[in-house]
C-alpha cells in the first residue's frame, strides 16, 4: 500500500512525522508523494494559534477529498488531536483515526488496529499528563525529509515555561529531555546518511538537562556535537533569554562550527507586559544581554520573536516596543499577533486588543524591521562567506545556498553566478556577496 504524508507546523513536529515515515517504511509500506495517488494519508496537524487551526482544519478538509478516489484511510495526528480530540471526532467523521500525542509510543499498534483489523480505540489517558517520548529506535528509524544536507535533532518535548499566552504546556506537558548518549548516536545515524548540519531544537533548548541531571547541559550536549567527524555546522534554536549563560556565549564564541546565531524569542520588551506573559526577564536584562552577546561575538546574528496586540498592550508600550527594535537592530525578527487560545490565563485577561489594532501594529513593526534587515545585509556586501550550497535556480543561473548565519526555510538565501563546470550541489564554498535585496544576498565564488 502506499502512505502519503502532509506535516504542518514547526520543525519539532516535523521530526514526529520523520518518524512515522519511518514506522511505515519499517513495515513495507510505499512512500507516496501524490496524494491522489495514496491509499493511505497521514496529516500531522499544528494547533497552537488560529491561523494554524485553520490550515490545518483546511488541509484535513481537502485530503477527505481524496477518499472519494483511491485513498482507504485518513489519520490525523498532532496537537490539534491533543487540543480538540472530542470536537474533531464529533466534526469530522471523514477521518478514520485521530492519534493524540499522548498516544505516540503506541502509534504503530494504532495505526495496524485501522489497517489490518479495522478497529479504533479511543484513547483513555488523562489530559495534561506528562506525553511520552518517541522510543530511542523510533528516532534512528526515522526518514529525513529536509534534504542531503541538514536535519533537525530534538532534545527535548514539552515545556514548563508556562507563559501565559501559551498552549504549549497543555498540549505536550512538561518539558522531558532526551537522554544526552541517545541524542548523540542518532546525531552520528545522522552523519551515517550525509547530514553535514545539524539543527538543535526544543522548545526551549537551554532547558535541556535540568530535568533529568540537575543542571542545564546544553553547553556540553553542544560540545560533543560539534566533536563528531562529519559534522560541519553545528546550531540550535530557541533560547530563552533567561536561560543564555556566560558560558553558552563563551561557546559559540570560541567554537568554529558552532553556529554565531542567537535565536531568542523575547516577545515583548515593555516591563508590565512581561510581567503579564509571565516571562522571566526584564527589559533591563534583555538589553544587556543583547549588549553582553554582541560585545563578545563580533559577527553575531540575532533573531527574535515578538507578540503584538497582548492584552492590555497600550499605545505607548507599543511605541516603546518600536524604539527598542530600532534601538536593537536585530538581524532577523519575526512578529505574531496575539492570538487568544482558550484554556491560557491571557484569554481571560481583561483590555483585549482590537483584530484592526494588532494589525495595524504588525505591519508597523514588519516595515520597520524590512529596512533594518536590509541595511544590515548591505553591511554584508563586498566580505567573504562560507556558502551551503543546497539547489540550483529554476534557469540554471544561480546556484542557491544559505550562510553559516542564515536557518533553513526561515532566512535568507544567498544566489551564486553559476559560471563553472563544476556540480557544486551539497558542497561549501566560499562566495563574495555583491547585491542584497530584502532579505538575500546575490554573490560571486570566490577565486
Amino acid at each position: 500500500m502506499k502512505v502519503g504524508f502532509v506535516s504542518l507546523g514547526c520543525s519539532k513536529n516535523l521530526i514526529d512525522t520523520e518518524i512515522a515515515i519511518g514506522m511505515f517504511k519499517k513495515h513495507k509500506y510505499i512512500i507516496e508523494n501524490k496524494p491522489e495517488e495514496a491509499d493511505i494519508i497521514v496529516i500531522n496537524t499544528c494547533g497552537f494559534i488560529d491561523s494554524a487551526k485553520e490550515e490545518a482544519i483546511n488541509t484535513i478538509l481537502e485530503m477527505a477529498e481524496y477518499k472519494k478516489r483511491k485513498c482507504k484511510y485518513l489519520i490525523v495526528m498532532g496537537c490539534l488531536v491533543e487540543r480538540y480530540y472530542t470536537e474533531l471526532v464529533k466534526a469530522l467523521p471523514e477521518v478514520d483515526l485521530f492519534i493524540k500525542l499522548e498516544e505516540y509510543d503506541k502509534l504503530w499498534e494504532k495505526i495496524e488496529d485501522l489497517i489490518k483489523r479495522g478497529i479504533v480505540v479511543k484513547p483513555k489517558l488523562k489530559k495534561n499528563e506528562i506525553k511520552p517520548i518517541p522510543e530511542h529506535k523510533d528516532f534512528l528509524n526515522r526518514v529525513i525529509t529536509t534534504g542531503k544536507d541538514y536535519a533537525y535533532l530534538k532534545i527535548g518535548e514539552g515545556c514548563s515555561n508556562r507563559c501565559t499566552y501559551c498552549a504549549i504546556p497543555s498540549i505536550r506537558g512538561p518539558f522531558v529531555s532526551r537522554k544526552k548518549e541517545e541524542i548523540l548516536e542518532e546525531a552520528n545515524m545522522l552523519v551515517k546518511q550525509g547530514i553535514t548540519e545539524i539543527i538543535v531544537i526544543a522548545q526551549d533548548t537551554t532547558k535541556y538537562g535540568i530535568d533529568i541531571y540537575g543542571e542545564p547541559k546544553l553547553v556540553e550536549l553542544l560540545e560533543d556535537l560539534s566533536n563528531i567527524e562529519g559534522i560541519k555546522w553545528v546550531r540550535f534554536l530557541y533560547s530563552y533569554p533567561e536561560g543564555i549563560t556566560e558560558e553558552l556565549i563563551k561557546l559559540v564564541a570560541n567554537n568554529d562550527k558552532i553556529a554565531k546565531y542567537f535565536d531568542i524569542p523575547i516577545q515583548h520588551i515593555s516591563n508590565r507586559i512581561l510581567k503579564r506573559m509571565n516571562r522571566k526577564t526584564t527589559k533591563e536584562e534583555i538589553q544587556e544581554l543583547l549588549k553582553n552577546i554582541r560585545k563578545q561575538i563580533q559577527s553575531v546574528v540575532l533573531r527574535t520573536s515578538l507578540i503584538v496586540g497582548f492584552p492590555g498592550e497600550t499605545k505607548e508600550q507599543f511605541e516603546e516596543l518600536k524604539q527598542f527594535i530600532q534601538d536593537a537592530q536585530f538581524d532577523k525578527l519575526g512578529t505574531f499577533m496575539y492570538s487568544k487560545e482558550e484554556g491560557t490565563p491571557a484569554a481571560r485577561l481583561p483590555e483585549q486588543i482590537h483584530g484592526n489594532t494588532k494589525k495595524s501594529r504588525y505591519n508597523q513593526i514588519m516595515k520597520l524591521q524590512q529596512n533594518i534587515s536590509k541595511q544590515n545585509l548591505e553591511k554584508r556586501i563586498g566580505k567573504n562567506y562560507e556558502v551551503l550550497v543546497e539547489d540550483i535556480s529554476f534557469d540554471g543561473k544561480y546556484y542557491v545556498g544559505r550562510t553559516m548565519q542564515d536557518v533553513p526555510e526561515i532566512d535568507g538565501l544567498v544566489y551564486i553566478e553559476n559560471k563553472t563546470q563544476k556540480n557544486l550541489l551539497h558542497t561549501y564554498v566560499k562566495a563574495k556577496i555583491v547585491e542584497v535585496n530584502d532579505y538575500d544576498m546575490i554573490a560571486t565564488l570566490e577565486k
